[in-house]
């Protein structure tokens, strides 16, 4: 298993018929669907250059670039309910950084009521209900929806267009963690030579 820094924050990936793919970081036993702050990273498949280019350590984004900032941007209009903010978020050239927080509402309002009351704590492994699978209104069901809208949106664009299955995330603790991510965001198109999603670093292999 490989270990790549974002910024202190690891995402790590395992080689797999030769290939390098992102190691899932959620929390068998976390509540995704709480109130909190999402540091989310998704990839483009095979790390393709679909949403533009880094020119003068800037991101021009192309058509498809542009597609996922209007589709990111839509995300809490279409979710009201779920009472969404966007905070930091850039597009890179094969992948996408955001910061995402959920705020509370009914769905995660009614939860939390119910596991004061059974005395359950949604900060450590005695939250037995959430494990993978299909679940709604949590974060997996806002990315999965994103990812969907660009996919879709972009067919007549490049037919060609997939993102990689899976994404990483990141539970944001406090401000100081909060302000090192939005810095490392703000700053990526600058780093981009020694990002690890750039395909010239070869030795990271190819994330799937």
């Amino acid at each position: 298993m490989h270990c790549v820094s974002t910024d202190n924050h690891l995402i790590n990936m395992t080689l797999f018929k030769n290939k390098y793919r992102i190691e899932s970081t959620r929390l068998a036993n976390y509540n995704y669907s709480q109130s909190g702050m999402y540091f989310i990273t998704i990839c483009c498949k095979n790390r393709e250059h679909y949403f533009g280019e880094i020119v003068d350590l800037e991101m021009r984004l192309n058509k498809i670039g542009k597609i996922v900032e209007t589709e990111w941007l839509q995300t809490p209009k279409i979710r009201l309910d779920m009472n969404l903010l966007l905070d930091e978020f850039v597009i890179m050239p094969n992948h996408f950084h955001a910061i995402l927080i959920i705020g509370e509402n009914e769905y995660n309002k009614t939860m939390q009521r119910r596991d004061a009351m059974h005395c359950v704590s949604t900060d450590n492994a005695t939250n037995k209900r959430n494990k993978f699978g299909p679940q709604s209104k949590n974060l997996s069901s806002i990315v999965r929806g994103f990812k969907s809208s660009v996919t879709i949106n972009t067919r007549e664009t490049n037919s060609a267009f997939a993102w990689q299955s899976r994404y990483h995330e990141h539970i944001i603790k406090d401000s100081f963690d909060l302000n090192r991510i939005q810095n490392y965001i703000t700053t990526n198109p600058q780093h981009w030579k020694d990002d690890c999603f750039n395909e010239t670093n070869t030795f990271l292999g190819q994330i799937i």
